[in-house]
């Protein structure tokens, strides 16, 4: 990263690394646009000049077992965020479930280098759950539901979030093999979707990946 100046004594942060010096390395991943004009994107150092789809190629050999799934019925705005973050875990795959246009902004582009599904139903959802094996853990704060931080999260599994303020749906809830809430210790009932999902995919990765 380095710095640009933007008024006297000022500076603001630049992402990512400009053109390519040549002559130019032969490596079929690299761009050739990426090469000639700078690579500004939000990816590793690792990645720097790569074509998206040999990106997701590299990532698809080391992905995990965890999944993501949301409900999509409000174009909720903290979709993007999940999506965000289930890209900085390497999740094998995100589930959008309703509608299929959902909303990207938060995601800032991360979905791209992500595989993901549309159900345009809950039990759609469920079906194709059923169909390969993958048990759906819902993260809500419910009367039914077990605390996170003592449950024993399987290495496989889907990890279902609703919308902000609504939760998960009824019919949500019913297809889940287990609901799970984080614990709070303030005044407020429920915390942001957003950041539910970042500590329930770190309490996955510290079961998980933390060996």
């Amino acid at each position: 990263m380095t710095e640009a100046v933007i008024g006297p004594g000022e500076f603001y942060p630049v992402v990512g690394v400009g053109p390519h010096p040549k002559p130019w390395p032969s490596d079929e991943r690299l761009d050739a646009e990426l090469l000639e004009n700078g690579d500004r994107r939000n990816v590793l150092d690792h990645y720097r000049y790569w074509k998206v789809e040999a990106i997701v190629a590299d990532l698809d050999t080391k992905r995990h077992d965890l999944q993501i799934a949301i409900e999509n019925w409000q174009h909720d705005l903290n979709i993007g965020s999940i999506v965000r973050t289930a890209n900085a875990f390497n999740v094998s795959k995100v589930h959008i479930v309703g509608k299929r246009d959902w909303n990207k902004r938060g995601a800032m582009v991360t979905d791209r280098y992500l595989h993901v599904l549309h159900h345009p139903t809950v039990a759609d959802f469920k079906k194709w759950c059923d169909e390969n094996s993958v048990p759906i853990v819902g993260i809500d704060n419910l009367p039914i539901s077990k605390e996170l931080e003592s449950a024993q999260l399987p290495q496989k599994c889907v990890m279902f979030f609703g919308q902000e303020g609504a939760g998960m749906s009824d019919e949500g809830v019913s297809i889940c093999t287990e609901v799970l809430a984080i614990r709070q210790y303030g005044s407020t009932r429920s915390m942001n979707a957003s950041a539910a999902g970042a500590i329930a995919m770190y309490a996955w990765a510290m079961q998980h990946l933390n060996n």
